[in-house]
């Protein structure tokens, strides 16, 4: 496939005409990366409970690919240095196009009775290497994207961007869905799974296609001397500071107990509650419709009252959620269920992603800060799945050991219970450290934008705040 390349002109014009066709493509990339993140992100637990998982593979399928992918966009940054960013994004999306196809692969593998023994293994691999991938184009796309949309256009751009995703990752839920119940009928789900893998690498190669065509005006912006022990260093100094240590302890330890039952959720459903994938599908769908439905709400709520009072909130709520599942297990009871998780999880990523803007000192790199944040998020995630996956092998006992006090219908009540309580003691132990800081003045399209980057099986919609680049008095980004 020959791909177009951006044109180069001098004029007034033909920059006009490039950066227009550079816009549109990028619109279009948000469709096809779409395509991927709302198949690879969020149909990931359901294979590999397909692929016969067992709770401890779950666990490390969740711990591990966040921790990796966290030290992956720390070193993304440095390697920023070395190359250009335009082909760093087009080649490491190209990669991720054939690891998602790698997924596809597996399960006409599995299906065909090829690999049984490894399946999961081969799984987690290969989810390690697409959360890298993600992990090392994110820096360098934000970087990209703030240097080259045009101020008077940054709100209806990235509003349009954002639309586009989350319509195309639902959409493709509620396809997938049906295509994996159709698929359960006659067994064929193996069938399913890689059509979706499949359709879902397309997007992400058609993704790459797009990014080369785009233009990027400052391919070398950003590039220092820095050092990898230099981006470690400065870490050390960040959480030196108070304020910013208990925040990061606060999120990141609640992100960890959400890990802890997140992943067996999906479990819960499919496997003991006998969901079909298209119920499965329209219970996620409904969360994180909620949690897209309710951002303009909580954000209208914390810049009038505060993000304190909003994550205080949240944060009573989010604990009550886990045992809110060991009500009942109708379908229609479960859907509320999601609406009241999309509700608190809304609240929390959105004034918890404004707090962090807030007490970040003046003149100090917010890249920095988000990074350090999500490492110490990604860690903690890993310790909460590890947690939960040991903790889902030997309910089974526990709740039998316990039969003649309680009997739970469901073993992994008590890795729900458990979250519960992890939930609780942060929500205890961190809010009353949190003190509201003072309200800085709020970003503006002009300085940085707020979207929904992505969700996921943790903590569903994620928020990304996209810098953008300005020039110095000598003309140089910075």
């Amino acid at each position: 496939m020959e791909i177009e390349a951006p044109e180069t002109g001098s004029s007034p014009r033909d920059k006009r005409d490039r950066l227009r066709r550079t816009l549109r493509y990028s619109q279009q990339e948000a469709t096809a990366s779409a395509t991927m993140t709302g198949t690879s992100d969020n149909f990931l637990n359901a294979f590999a409970i397909y692929l016969q998982a067992s709770p401890v593979q779950i666990g490390w399928l969740t711990a591990l690919p966040q921790l990796f992918g966290a030290l992956l966009q720390i070193i993304s940054v440095w390697l920023g240095n070395h190359v250009t960013r335009k082909p760093l994004v087009i080649y490491t999306a190209l990669v991720q196009s054939l690891v998602v196809a790698g997924m596809g692969v597996l399960a006409l593998l599995f299906g065909l009775g090829l690999i049984a023994e490894r399946a999961v293994t081969a799984l987690i691999v290969l989810a390690i290497a697409y959360f890298a991938c993600t992990n090392t184009i994110q820096p360098h796309w934000r970087a990209w994207m703030g240097g080259l949309v045009p101020g008077s256009r940054r709100g209806i751009f990235f509003a349009t961007r954002t639309r586009l995703t989350m319509a195309t990752s639902l959409l493709v839920f509620l396809v997938g869905g049906s295509v994996l119940s159709l698929g359960e009928v006659g067994n064929l789900a193996w069938l399913g799974f890689a059509f979706l893998f499949f359709a879902a690498a397309t997007g992400r190669f058609l993704s790459s296609v797009l990014f080369r065509r785009m233009h990027d005006p400052h391919p070398d912006a950003g590039r220092n001397n820095m050092r990898l022990m230099d981006s470690w260093r400065h870490i050390g100094e960040s959480l030196r500071d108070p304020p910013f240590r208990n925040y990061s302890l606060f999120v990141a330890c609640m992100q960890g107990a959400s890990a802890v039952s997140a992943p067996f959720f999906a479990v819960y459903q499919l496997r003991d509650l006998e969901f079909s994938y298209l119920q499965f599908s329209l219970s996620c769908m409904t969360s994180i419709a909620t949690q897209f439905l309710m951002l303009s709400f909580w954000g209208g709520f914390s810049d009038r009252f505060g993000n304190r009072l909003v994550m205080l909130f949240a944060s009573c709520l989010l604990p009550v959620v886990p045992l809110l599942w060991l009500v009942s297990p109708q379908f229609s009871y479960i859907l509320l269920v999601q609406i009241v998780s999309g509700i608190a999880w809304s609240g929390f990523t959105l004034s918890t992603s404004n707090y962090l803007y807030d007490i970040r000192p003046h003149q100090t790199n917010f890249a920095l800060y988000a990074a350090v944040q999500s490492g110490s998020h990604a860690f903690l995630v890993f310790c909460g799945g590890l947690m939960g996956g040991y903790l889902a092998r030997y309910t089974p006992d526990i709740a039998a050991a316990i039969s003649g006090l309680w009997e739970p219908r469901s073993a992994l009540y008590l890795v729900f219970i458990t979250s519960a309580l992890i939930r609780t003691a942060v929500a205890l132990g961190f809010l009353p450290r949190l003190h509201e800081s003072d309200i800085r003045r709020r970003p503006q399209v002009l300085e940085v934008i707020f979207r929904v980057a992505r969700f996921n099986a943790v903590s569903g919609v994620v928020i990304d705040w996209l810098s953008v680049t300005r020039k110095n008095k000598n003309g140089d980004e910075q």
